[in-house]
């Protein structure tokens, strides 16, 4: 038996199930490569600007949460993308399906427009409430509002790829991402320290540059919806105004959604808050492991993708079977990159803090932080395939649910427990963290096994 074979359940090792176990990887691998970069547009600025000091490191790592929930907006409009459009292509509605893009792209752009220019506009109190200090406050601002603006075509650019991916193009994303990584990398060397005649901008060049690569993503995924070999080609002429028949089930899944964005935020938003008034020093060297981390949490995010796409496809075609038999692929899948992830965080902990700081404090600390957000791979490997697979399914109120009750509540009230009363510092958050993915990945478990999600109609 080959590493593919192990993928798939004794029962399932035929011919259709060989060909949804080569659908599955096809899906999942552009899709948490796409992630990856995602998550690397932040931790290769932080790198690229450690050589200013940890107080530029510190000014970028504020306003992670700040962006993210600018991008919650987005994502949760893109969860509901993902299950409509896939039922449609499933089902064979094309032309149902390309009109769920317009109205969505329509929605996209007036929902980043309003979300992307408030932040603009308030970046200095926003950034203060984040927990920046008088040293990091004036540089994050500066740094927030250039990416903010790059943000509002970067949003556009996911919901493009979504709604591809769920055709079946599952490439334009990672070949997006791709080049806007590779854009920030070039113009962060260039514009950071002033190399080949160009101005040394420092952190304000670091942020240029990651705007200028969300502007290269966006345009490399409109293109994409002139393509006559897409199904989601939108040459012909269509509505772009809202339509309740279109729009009723894309809300009610992506309201569902929002409220588990806005959960799961609002907890990371606290829980960052928390840790910032440690100081800036140790502040730093939480940020440093949670970029190492969202490149983890990167992974799965591709993970979560592939579940929702090829569950909802499934039971587009009346196959609730093969829907559970994605789920169970997607989840061996995930087992398999949890234990290459735990070897390497174990392994090499002291080296990825290492690529951040010399500071031997900064390593040790990070060091354990590394270990204690190993044991906890596990527990989030499960939970992103099995909340994937309920939101393709358009069962998102629960995961919604378990998000408040988990990430909103027991999370930063444990992570202030534990840092301050408990005298844990630094490490108490991410034991709360590790408490919050346990958590949630059983909630989310027991509501997959009730199989209630099968019945649901979008």
């Amino acid at each position: 038996m080959n590493a593919r074979e192990w993928l798939l359940p004794r029962a399932h090792r035929d011919s259709q199930g060989r060909a949804l176990m080569k659908k599955t990887l096809a899906l999942t691998w552009p899709a948490t490569v796409e992630s990856i970069f995602v998550g690397m547009a932040s931790l290769v600025d932080s790198m690229m600007v450690s050589v200013l000091g940890t107080t530029a490191i510190a000014a970028v790592g504020l306003t992670n949460q700040p962006k993210f929930i600018a991008i919650a907006f987005i994502t949760s409009l893109n969860v509901g993308v993902s299950a409509v459009i896939s039922r449609r292509i499933g089902a064979e509605r094309v032309e149902e399906a390309k009109d769920c893009l317009r109205q969505s792209l329509f929605c996209s752009a007036l929902i980043s427009l309003v979300v992307c220019g408030l932040s603009f506009l308030f970046a200095r109190p926003y950034i203060q409430f984040a927990g920046a200090q008088a040293d990091t406050l004036d540089l994050a601002v500066s740094y927030f509002r250039i990416v903010i603006v790059g943000q509002f075509f970067g949003n556009l650019g996911m919901t493009i790829n979504t709604a591809q991916r769920c055709a079946g193009n599952s490439r334009l994303s990672m070949q997006t991402n791709l080049t806007a990584n590779l854009v920030n990398v070039i113009f962060n060397y260039l514009l950071i320290e002033g190399h080949f005649g160009f101005p040394r901008l420092e952190i304000v060049g670091a942020a240029l540059a990651t705007a200028l690569g969300s502007i290269v993503a966006f345009i490399m995924s409109a293109r994409s919806l002139r393509s006559p070999k897409s199904p989601l080609c939108l040459r012909q002429k269509g509505s772009w105004l809202p339509r309740r028949a279109t729009l009723k089930p894309l809300a009610d899944i992506s309201f569902s959604a929002l409220v588990e964005q806005a959960c799961m935020r609002l907890g990371f938003f606290l829980y960052a808050l928390i840790v910032a008034g440690l100081g800036t020093e140790l502040f730093a060297t939480h940020q440093i492991c949670m970029n190492i981390c969202n490149i983890c949490f990167s992974c799965y995010d591709g993970f979560t993708a592939a579940a929702s796409a090829l569950v909802g496809q499934n039971l587009g075609r009346g196959r609730s079977d093969l829907s559970e038999l994605s789920t169970r692929i997607c989840r061996r899948m995930a087992w398999a990159m949890a234990a290459v992830m735990i070897l390497v965080l174990v392994l090499f902990r002291r080296s990825l803090i290492a690529l951040f700081s010399s500071d031997p404090q900064i390593i040790a600390a990070g060091s354990l932080i590394m270990l204690i957000f190993a044991a906890s791979v596990p527990a989030l490997s499960g939970l992103n395939v099995y909340s994937g697979a309920l939101q393709g399914a358009g069962d998102n109120r629960f995961v919604a649910l378990f998000a408040f009750i988990s990430t909103t509540l027991i999370r930063p009230a444990l992570s202030w427990f534990l840092c301050y009363p408990g005298g844990l510092g630094v490490y108490g958050p991410w034991i709360g963290l590790w408490v919050d993915f346990m958590l949630r990945y059983l909630l989310n478990l027991a509501r997959y096994r009730k199989g209630i999600w099968k019945s649901r109609v979008v």
